[in-house]
């Protein structure tokens, strides 16, 4: 006959059964002894034992987050960077060390996912917003045959705005970057993304210094604007321009020289908040 005790009860065999494949083994005496150590030899030997002992709750909880663009063995490594932060600053005078642990190893896991897992920078603003737009779409569609929940469900659910759903969700896609090379169109007419990309337009910095000269242009006498604009706009050549006004080359090439010294200095001092000259 079988005689019941502490240690033969169904639910106590249970309970150690479970604690033998548990990966929370018991080691509140070791750390209360790596508490008293000082830095050495000895306290290095016994803080490994302990990664090691705790190592496979590290795994346990990187594996939550597989399939998630990131390869298992980069999430176990950084989970075991969260494991031996929790042991470095845990008291065991403040309780369990899992209880501790596990926030630890997580919230590093997931620092990971939000520092080095976007192929662009994305503000944490951005980052927050698209937290909050993926567990209330996964909220909304808990039920089977749960439509796609719109951005006013989804504004309504989180209590955001529609603009900040809408940049939440444009988020959720932004972990990887599109190849300018990709295709965005099938068969012969196919073009790449770099084909719908606008490109510098130099024209831009010729309007910027036009209207930049137009009030030293102004400014200048009547006949000097005139010697420019045969010059310049009529392709008349120095000699031609000094017949014309008759008066030398040589007093044409300075008077050229003069104004669009004039010229391109007051646009510079307007470009720099001098005020212009008389």
């Amino acid at each position: 006959m079988l005689v019941e005790t502490p240690t033969t009860r169904p639910e106590t065999l249970a309970a150690a059964n479970r604690r033998r494949h548990d990966d929370a083994p018991d080691t509140m005496e070791r750390f209360g002894r790596l508490a008293a150590l000082p830095d050495g030899p000895e306290r290095d030997a016994l803080r490994d034992e302990l990664v090691t002992a705790w190592l496979p709750m590290a795994h346990r909880i990187a594996g939550r987050f597989r399939d998630r663009g990131e390869s298992l063995e980069d999430l176990r490594q950084v989970a075991a960077l969260g494991l031996v932060k929790a042991i470095d600053r845990f008291d065991p005078e403040r309780g369990a060390f899992e209880s501790y642990a596990v926030p630890t190893i997580t919230g590093e896991v997931k620092r990971h996912f939000r520092d080095r897992m976007w192929a662009l920078r994305v503000p944490r603003r951005v980052q927050e917003l698209r937290n909050k737009v993926r567990v209330a779409r996964r909220e909304l569609t808990q039920s089977p045959g749960s439509p796609e929940p719109t951005v006013a469900a989804l504004a309504a659910h989180t209590g955001l705005t529609e603009d900040e759903v809408s940049a939440g969700m444009e988020a959720l896609e932004s972990f990887s970057t599109l190849s300018l090379d990709a295709e965005l169109s099938a068969g012969d007419d196919g073009y790449s993304l770099a084909d719908t990309l606008g490109a510098a337009d130099g024209s831009y910095d010729t309007v910027i210094d036009r209207e930049s000269a137009k009030t030293g242009l102004r400014r200048l006498p009547e006949r000097e604007r005139a010697i420019l604009y045969m010059r310049f706009f009529e392709d008349m050549t120095q000699s031609r321009i000094a017949d014309q006004l008759g008066i030398s080359q040589m007093h044409v090439s300075r008077l050229i020289s003069r104004s669009c010294a004039r010229v391109r200095d007051e646009a510079l001092g307007e470009r720099a908040g001098r005020p212009p000259q008389n």
